[in-house]
């Protein structure tokens, strides 16, 4: 494995591939950085471990095969969770959740179930997504004022107002919120300007334009707390393992690797159609992933996945190998080792700002009228999904979009026609065609029910492709009422082999 991992490294034999992978790198790494601190500062975290995993996703995992431009580490996506898993469990466990999520992710590679996770319905990863970038704003517009956000979706709703007539009354909270509005401003005004301006990433230019202004004009808001690398690494011991023994924890570790496993193989998808490179082994790929995240577990950091706008900074930025994702945990590594101090000036509201703009990107506001107008069905799993990731948690509403999703495919593939014919005999012959589900059964029984019970009737479901047993119990139900009407025998002619006519 080792070899094949440095074969993929071997077009660095051109300088011109490596000056490219060099240059990415530093385009990743100015991309990363902000992001890596606001999502461990959203998390409940300290700043430092979001740093750690992306450390780890560029040093660990960007060696390993499966995807050769994916860059990882800590994901707004996962924010929401591993906020909920700190609040319950406390920070000593979460490095034992990751890490046992990462085996499971090694363990699902091994089995070569990778690439069975493109076959999650898009509607719940739409809707996972949409669900958790609402959370995110919802909790974050709470930081953007240095305000203690609620736990819970409806919690942090029914807050809003309060937070509202918090900064209008003016003092600390409107200064922080002016300084988070103010980088969600640079953020979107940011693609607009000239391409040499935009050189520099749009999240790092938002953060260091917010701290600038702060440091110079000494606004009382609260800053990032820093207490170096070494002293916020704390492995888990075994009384954190204990505590995964519990209902509530083994559903987050199930939630924990389901998620960042679709997250990021459905980022590789992405990924995929930005280059002409070497296809995404995803076995590989989970594997890879998996390994990342037993690192992170073992260091007690966050979990990590594969980060779309990361990647897509990567590719854009011209990086050919995985050279540039390696070179951009290399660049975190010295910078969080030697500038640590530069991360506590940056104020918490920028990081905010930084989320809420990530957190609305989360959302398919622009895909879903089109939606609604193409497939009604999937635009519907997609808000339900999202509502029910807002109003409950994330693992249940990402359970109740799957079945939505099931459900709407078993009732859409059911398709099912009833014909009534008659006979010169008098009969009549009713011959249903398709696929008869219990999804359909109550029209057939409205139509069958309607026929005249003074005649004879043959019922024909030879032609049936398939015929569950809901509808089968049901039909002949139905031919045995019939039946009763009549001195002679009514046929049912079963679509099965050894199904001999019913009398």
């Amino acid at each position: 494995m080792l070899s094949k991992t440095l074969d993929s490294f071997s077009p660095l034999k051109d300088r011109t591939v490596l000056r490219r992978d060099a240059l990415a790198s530093l385009v990743v790494f100015l991309v990363a950085l902000p992001l890596c601190v606001g999502i461990a500062v959203a998390s409940g975290v300290p700043a430092e471990l979001g740093l750690v995993t992306g450390i780890v996703g560029g040093l660990v995992v960007g060696l390993l095969p499966g995807s050769s431009l994916q860059v990882s580490g800590p994901a707004a996506g996962l924010t929401v969770l591993v906020y909920d898993a700190v609040q319950h469990f406390g920070l000593g466990p979460l490095g034992a959740i990751v890490l046992v999520s990462g085996l499971l992710q090694v363990g699902l590679g091994l089995a070569r179930l990778g690439r069975w996770f493109r076959a999650i319905s898009l509607a719940v990863v739409q809707g996972m997504l949409a669900g958790i970038g609402l959370v995110l704003v919802l909790g974050q517009l709470y930081a953007l004022a240095d305000a203690e956000q609620p736990s819970g979706g409806i919690a942090k709703l029914t807050g809003l107002p309060g937070l509202a007539g918090a900064v209008a009354g003016g003092g600390t909270a409107l200064t922080a919120f002016a300084v988070g509005a103010g980088t969600i401003a640079v953020l979107l005004l940011w693609p607009r300007l000239p391409a040499a301006v935009r050189v520099v990433p749009g999240p790092l230019a938002a953060v260091a334009m917010a701290t600038c202004v702060t440091v110079l004009l000494d606004l009382p808001v609260a800053e990032v707390r820093v207490q170096g690398l070494l002293e916020a690494v704390d492995p888990p011991g075994a009384g954190d393992f204990q505590q995964l023994a519990g209902v509530a924890a083994i559903g987050t570790v199930l939630a924990f690797t389901l998620i960042a496993s679709a997250e990021s193989l459905f980022s590789a998808a992405a990924v995929d159609r930005m280059h002409d490179g070497a296809r995404t082994h995803y076995d590989k790929e989970l594997m890879a992933q998996g390994a990342g995240n037993m690192v992170c577990g073992t260091l007690g950091a966050l979990p990590m996945t594969a980060v779309i706008v990361r990647s897509a900074t990567n590719v854009q930025a011209g990086a050919k190998t995985p050279l540039s994702r390696v070179l951009h945990g290399l660049w975190l590594l010295l910078f969080t080792a030697a500038l640590p101090a530069v991360i506590a000036v940056i104020p918490l509201a920028a990081l905010a700002g930084v989320l809420v703009h990530a957190g609305c990107k989360l959302i398919p506001v622009k895909d879903l009228l089109p939606l609604w107008h193409r497939h009604r069905g999937e635009a519907v799993i997609l808000v339900v999904t999202a509502l029910a990731v807002v109003f409950t948690d994330l693992f249940e509403g990402v359970l109740l979009g799957l079945l939505l999703a099931v459900v709407k495919t078993a009732w859409e593939v059911s398709h099912i026609h009833v014909e009534i014919l008659e006979r010169t005999d008098a009969r009549l012959v009713v011959s249903i065609t398709g696929n008869a589900t219990f999804l359909r059964l109550p029209p057939v029984l409205d139509q069958l029910e309607k026929l005249p019970r003074d005649r004879a009737v043959e019922l024909d479901l030879s032609q049936l492709r398939h015929l569950d047993h809901a509808c089968r119990v049901a039909l002949e139900s139905w031919a045995v009422w019939h039946n009763g009407s009549r001195p002679e025998p009514m046929t049912v002619r079963h679509p099965a082999p050894t199904g001999n006519a019913v009398r």
